[in-house]
């Protein structure tokens, strides 16, 4: 069984796309994916899967948001060897002693993450913005409401996309480890 994880773009922020975490588990246990856990409350879900790619588990779980809760929930999904691949590659990590200001940007799609470069133009330092090769990095110095990069990416421009704080991603890559290490 392959490992995954589910990030939600949207959701539970306002009033908005109320999704209770419980009732996600519930429905990618219907899907037929076995080991989940939520993380937060923000749409963050590891589960195993026998077979499919990244791509698939995103549409379909995207799918099931809009037939069971009338809900249109962009979805991304990146294996547990993606998720590594994301951390291990963050230029930026290093240099953010404040985890909340370093975003890290998730695209499906190659090509949506070489379209953010676009963003670059919106950088105003001490802000840095990288594309690599698995994902984005934005490191906000002066906060997230006070850039204009971080604006973007959170409205229509980023539509496709979704975002997590370093700390979030490390507790994601801690959550994957952990259920790595125990037996199927």
């Amino acid at each position: 069984m392959s490992q995954f994880v589910a990030l939600l773009r949207g959701i539970n922020v306002g009033k908005a796309k109320r999704i209770p975490m419980a009732d996600l588990r519930d429905l990618l246990a219907e899907l037929g994916y076995t080991g989940i856990a939520t993380l937060l409350n923000s749409g963050n879900v590891v589960f195993r899967a026998a077979k499919g790619t990244p791509a698939q588990h995103a549409q379909d779980i995207a799918a099931a948001i809009l037939r069971a809760l009338k809900m249109e929930v962009p979805v991304v999904v990146k294996s547990a060897k993606e998720l590594a691949a994301i951390v291990g590659e963050n230029p930026l990590a290093e240099n953010a002693a404040n985890h909340s200001r370093l975003l890290v940007v998730f695209a499906q799609s190659t090509a949506t993450l070489c379209e953010l470069a676009a963003v670059e133009a919106l950088v105003v330092p001490p802000e840095r913005f990288v594309v690599g090769k698995s994902a984005a990095y934005l490191h906000c110095a002066r906060g997230l409401l006070e850039s204009p990069a971080g604006e973007a990416l959170h409205g229509k421009a980023g539509k496709s996309i979704t975002t997590r704080n370093w700390a979030t991603v490390l507790k994601l890559q801690a959550l994957v480890v952990k259920d790595q290490e125990v037996p199927l």
